[in-house]
C-alpha cells in the first residue's frame, strides 16, 4: 500500500472513531427526561401544588441533567392512561403519576413500555416497572386532631373528605383515635365532596359544618377554600399537603405539609446509575416527608408542647396512631392490646373506628 493511500486510511479510521466518540458522548449528555401527572392544577396550594414543588426540587438538584414535564387537571380513567402514554411515548424515562385513581392507567400503560420507569402516589399495585410511594399523612393527622381535641369550644369537629378510599378512611380515623384519647366528648363530623379539588364544593362544606356548630375543621381535599371559610367565621382549620397558613392566619392552626422533594430526588438518582427497583415506598415523619411546619400562636403553650412531644414520639416509634387496643364503630376488637396494624393492613382499611357515627359511602 503506497504511503499516501495508508495515511488517508489512518486519517479516515481516526475521524471515525472521534465522531463516534462524539456521538457517545452527545447520547451521554442528554438529558434524562421525567414526567408528572398531577390530578388538580398546580395552583390549587395543595396536592398537586406540593408535588410541584418536589418536581422543582428535582430541576434545582440536578440542572441540565434533566428535563421535566408536568400535565395538570388530569382527570382519573381514561384521560389518565392517554396523558401517561403521550409522556412515554415521547421519550420521557422517569414518570411519576400522582393521585390513587391513576394506579390502573400507569399500571396499563407502564405494560406497553417495559423500558421505562413508573412511580405511582398513593397506590399499591405493583409491576416490574412500577413501584408505589405514599407518605404517611394519618401520623400529622393524629397530631391535629390532638390540637383540635384542645382548642375546640363547641366540641364539634369537622373534617372534609374526598374519596372513601383506604387512604382517606385511615386518616380520618386517625383523627377520630387522637379524639378518643385526649377528648372523647368531641365528635367528628364528616361531610364528603366526591372530589380532589372544587374549592366551591369545599367552601359549601366548610360552612355547613360551621352552621352545626363546628368550630375546627379539618380536610382531605386540596384547595385552601374551608381555610379561607374559617378564617371568614372565626373558626379554626387545618391545613392539606401544603403550609395553607396565609390563607388564614388567624383560622390555621397547623399544616400537614407532604416533602415530595426526597423522595424525587432519590429516584432520578437511582434512574440515573441504574440501581431502581419496584418497590412500596412509604415514609412519614421520621424520614421527614410528612412536616407540621408552624402550630398558631393563639394555641396554649402546653398543647404545642405536647403535640411536639407527639411529633418527637412518631419520629423515634414510641408514639404509633394505630397501636391497639382499637375497636371499629360496632365495638367489635380490631386491634388487641400489645398489637400495631402493619401498613399492609392500613393500605386496606374499609371500617371505620370506635366513636365515629357515621357510615362510609359505597
Amino acid at each position: 500500500m503506497k504511503r499516501r493511500q495508508f495515511n488517508k486510511l489512518v486519517a479516515g479510521l481516526t475521524a471515525g472513531v472521534c465522531m463516534t466518540a462524539l456521538s457517545l458522548s452527545v447520547q451521554a449528555a442528554d438529558p434524562l427526561k421525567v414526567g408528572f401527572v398531577y390530578v388538580g392544577p398546580i395552583g390549587d396550594h395543595g396536592w398537586s401544588y406540593q408535588h410541584d414543588q418536589g418536581r422543582l426540587s428535582v430541576e434545582a438538584e440536578f440542572g441540565d441533567k434533566v428535563k421535566t414535564t408536568y400535565v395538570e387537571n388530569v382527570a382519573e380513567g381514561a384521560d389518565a392512561q392517554r396523558v401517561i402514554y403521550n409522556l412515554a411515548k415521547t421519550g420521557h424515562e422517569l414518570i411519576f403519576t400522582t393521585s390513587f385513581g391513576f394506579m390502573n392507567p400507569t399500571l396499563k400503560v407502564a405494560k406497553q413500555f417495559p423500558n421505562v420507569v413508573f412511580e405511582h402516589a398513593t397506590g399499591y399495585k405493583m409491576a416490574k416497572n412500577v413501584g408505589t410511594y405514599i407518605s404517611t399523612t394519618f401520623e400529622g393527622r393524629y397530631v391535629a386532631g390532638y390540637v383540635a381535641s384542645q382548642v375546640t369550644k363547641s366540641n364539634k369537629i369537622g373534617y372534609i373528605a374526598s374519596f372513601p378510599i383506604p387512604e382517606v378512611i385511615r386518616d380520618i380515623n386517625a383523627v377520630q383515635l387522637s379524639l378518643n384519647k385526649y377528648n372523647p366528648d368531641a365528635e367528628l363530623k364528616i361531610i364528603w365532596v366526591n372530589s380532589w379539588f372544587d374549592p366551591g364544593k369545599e367552601a359549601d362544606a366548610a360552612n355547613a359544618m360551621m352552621d352545626q356548630g363546628v368550630d375546627v375543621i379539618l380536610q382531605h381535599t386540596d384547595s385552601p377554600a374551608a381555610m379561607q371559610a374559617a378564617e371568614r367565621r372565626g373558626a379554626y382549620a387545618v391545613g392539606q399537603a401544603s403550609d395553607m397558613s396565609s390563607f388564614g392566619p388567624k383560622a390555621h392552626l397547623l399544616s400537614v405539609v407532604d416533602e415530595w422533594g426526597p423522595h424525587y430526588i432519590n429516584t432520578v438518582n437511582a434512574v440515573m446509575n441504574d440501581t431502581w427497583k419496584p418497590k412500596a415506598n412509604v415514609e412519614g415523619m421520621k424520614e421527614g416527608a410528612i412536616v407540621i411546619p408552624s402550630f398558631n400562636e393563639s394555641i396554649p403553650g402546653d398543647v404545642i408542647a405536647h403535640a411536639e412531644e407527639l411529633i418527637a414520639g412518631i419520629k423515634d416509634g414510641s408514639v404509633y396512631p394505630f397501636a391497639g387496643p382499637i375497636k371499629n364503630k360496632a365495638g367489635q376488637l380490631m386491634v388487641p392490646e400489645g398489637a400495631r396494624m402493619t401498613y399492609a393492613e392500613l393500605e386496606k382499611m374499609n371500617w371505620y373506628v370506635e366513636g365515629i357515627e357515621s357510615d362510609i359511602p359505597q
